[in-house]
């Protein structure tokens, strides 16, 4: 998603002098491995959602430097000539795997392995930590608000509180946690979501009076059309709802005042009326918490706003973006981790699975050793994971990494509409294997520890 023909600029400027000097004194063909991860989660979360995957391959095929962006880089300087030729040319050609998107994720997980040279791994670096650290925190956040909703729609339409396209990119991360459809028109028509809306108050103080407002309403849009009945006074606002739609109306929609009371005495005045079909939707600056405390409330969907658009109070994952292994002179590949205090890594290539035990997940597991044994387990995951699982304990190891993308050529199935039905799907089934009590609202630890399997 962009508004640009390419997404090459969307960068900082360390990157490509890097490459100017890794060109220069010939590392920049060497091969290796970046991770990307977390090294904790917000404070007082228990899980993260993988959310930004199918957005990242999309633009791989865009990351391109044209004419417009060399001749600005030229004319600032920002590299010498024989790297703006390197980068006339670029094309990533490398391999990436990652956690399927939808995936869950804990400290340390290992969500996108990216794989080429470092001419070309490293330019991606502040553009893919752009893309998931916003979505994932938005998709995290929109996952305890499914959470908390239970099996009550939860609506995106945040838009406003965002920046333009970031509102195309959190309706979309939202989508992929469960929410049922979104305000955004943009995100509706690239992803497939579906759209929701009809009227704000602005509708109804247009109009002379109430009941002018809703005819209108209705005669446009039918009478299964959303009304907002709290402009003025809410009793009042339900009886002209039904006195415009009749029993047949689709919904009432409350935007204001204590929504839990207010929706017990709409839901009476419903029935009372014969309107026992009529469905309640809240909105108003709704968040997890919130939904939660409505959970005995008379309330059929929940419309959020800026919680879900900035995180809920964590509008970034923190995940880093480190290169973890790479060729020396003679061509093997070493481990290399940064040993800064309060900001150390793990060297090497790892691959990555998830204890499970009668269906619930009980640790998170980071196979490291030897780059060629863990480059085995990644391509044959199911075959040499099963040799490992009854050292771990009971239970079976689930593989997490997936293909993405393969010598440059990008897996299609993780992009566009289908790639978000799909990373929603896996979402349903990533959370339904957390412990028990890992969906709850306060705080504490990661849901399940990440633990190390070291090969020999």
């Amino acid at each position: 998603m962009t508004t640009h023909a390419t997404s090459a600029l969307l960068t900082d400027r360390y990157e490509l002098t890097m490459l100017q000097a890794a060109l220069r004194d010939g590392t920049a063909q060497r091969r290796c491995v970046f991770e990307v991860f977390t090294r904790r989660l917000p404070p007082g979360r228990r899980y993260g959602v993988v959310a930004g995957t199918g957005r990242v391959l999309e633009e791989l095929d865009r990351f391109r430097f044209g004419t417009a962006e060399l001749d600005w880089l030229a004319d600032e300087r920002v590299v010498d000539d024989a790297t703006l030729e390197f980068l006339a040319g670029y094309r990533f050609t490398g391999s990436v795997v990652g956690y399927a998107e939808g995936e869950v994720f804990f400290p340390q997980s290992p969500v996108l392995v990216v794989e080429g040279s470092f001419a070309e791994a490293v330019l991606l670096e502040t553009f893919v930590l752009s893309v998931l650290n916003y979505d994932s925190a938005v998709a995290s956040a929109a996952s305890r608000m499914t959470s908390a909703a239970l099996d009550r729609p939860c609506l995106e339409m945040g838009s406003r509180r965002a920046h333009e396209w970031a509102g195309v990119a959190a309706a979309r991360a939202a989508a992929v946690a469960g929410f049922a459809g979104t305000s955004n028109l943009e995100a509706g028509r690239r992803y497939g979501i579906p759209t929701i809306g009809t009227a704000a108050h602005a509708f109804t103080l247009l109009h002379d009076d109430e009941a002018a407002a809703f005819a209108s309403q209705v005669d446009a849009l039918g009478a299964g059309t959303t009304l907002l009945v709290d402009t003025y006074d809410v009793r009042s606002g339900v009886a002209a709802a039904l006195e415009a739609a009749g029993p047949g109306l689709g919904a009432v929609r409350l935007d204001s005042g204590d929504l839990a009371v207010l929706a017990h005495e709409v839901r009476a005045q419903l029935d009372a009326a014969g309107a026992r079909s009529v469905r309640i939707t809240v909105t108003s600056d709704l968040d997890e918490h919130a939904i939660a405390a409505l959970a005995v409330a008379p309330v059929d969907s929940y419309g959020v706003g800026t919680s879900v658009v900035t995180g809920s109070g964590a509008p970034t994952c923190g995940m880093v973006y480190k290169l973890v292994a790479r060729e020396d002179r003679d061509g093997v590949m070493q481990p290399v981790a940064k040993a800064s205090t309060a900001k150390t890594s793990v060297g090497g290539r790892k691959a990555a699975a998830r204890r499970t035990v009668d269906g619930r997940a009980v640790e998170e597991v980071l196979v490291a050793g030897p780059d060629e044994r863990v480059r085995a387990v990644s391509a044959s995951p199911d075959t040499e994971l099963a040799s490992f699982a009854d050292d771990r304990g009971p239970g079976v190891l689930r593989p997490l990494h997936v293909p993405l993308v393969v010598e440059g050529e990008v897996d299609p199935r993780w992009t566009g509409p289908r790639g978000v039905t799909t990373a929603a799907e896996r979402h349903q089934e990533s959370r339904a294997e957390l412990p028990r009590g890992a969906r709850r609202l306060s705080a504490d630890e990661a849901a399940v520890p990440t633990v190390a399997l070291t090969l020999d």
